[in-house]
């Protein structure tokens, strides 16, 4: 375990496809960062799983999609932020506003990073003044591997071995990152590809 893990606030276009969500969800279950989410942002999590999932054509997407947020509510419970509702005020002076709740959690847990695929919506010049970073789920995951390789190897070689349906090969898990737009983390791991 880390003693200086960091929080970080994870939004739901950045949970909302597999791939990602397993691999942030592992790194944080290896306990490489604190992570923290919303209600919201569980909500909004599970709309988007079900609309990936209506959009691929999937059997009962909505259940689907309720399982995928009940497990991650219940294997992650310590990451629910509440009572940031009063910060929100604080924090509309982002494009879309509407993304304030998400700002209003991470000040709230004293997150130092937003990870979003949504970079447009939360500009430096807002964020630096309330000492926040925000960071794609590539860039993220690439960063937070690097802190022990090692581990983050291993970790994520834990999670490929727990997909059975179906199984997959490490070289097959990286043309999957690459196809997902994971550029960053496919060449932190590429050299490790042995290990994973």
């Amino acid at each position: 375990m880390f003693a200086n893990r960091f929080t970080s606030v994870v939004d739901a276009c950045s949970l909302a496809g597999t791939l990602r969500r397993n691999l942030l969800l592992t790194l944080a279950e290896a306990e490489f960062f604190r992570l923290r989410w919303s209600i919201r942002i569980l909500d909004e999590t599970e709309r988007a799983i079900e609309r990936i999932l209506v959009n691929r054509g999937a059997a009962d997407p909505r259940e689907h999609a309720r399982r995928a947020r009940v497990k991650m509510a219940k294997e992650f419970d310590e990451a629910l932020v509440s009572d940031f509702e009063a910060l929100i005020p604080a924090c509309k002076s982002l494009p879309d506003p509407n993304d304030a709740h998400i700002v209003a959690a991470a000040l709230k847990t004293q997150a130092s990073i937003i990870v979003t695929e949504n970079l447009r919506h939360f500009p430096r010049d807002v964020l630096d003044p309330l000492n926040l970073e925000c960071k794609s789920a590539d860039a993220f995951i690439a960063d937070t591997l690097t802190l022990d390789i090692g581990r983050g190897v291993a970790s994520l070689r834990t999670m490929r071995e727990r997909l059975k349906k179906p199984s997959i090969g490490a070289d097959d898990l990286l043309l999957k990152m690459e196809a997902d737009g994971l550029s960053e983390t496919v060449d932190v791991l590429r050299p490790h590809m042995r290990s994973l």
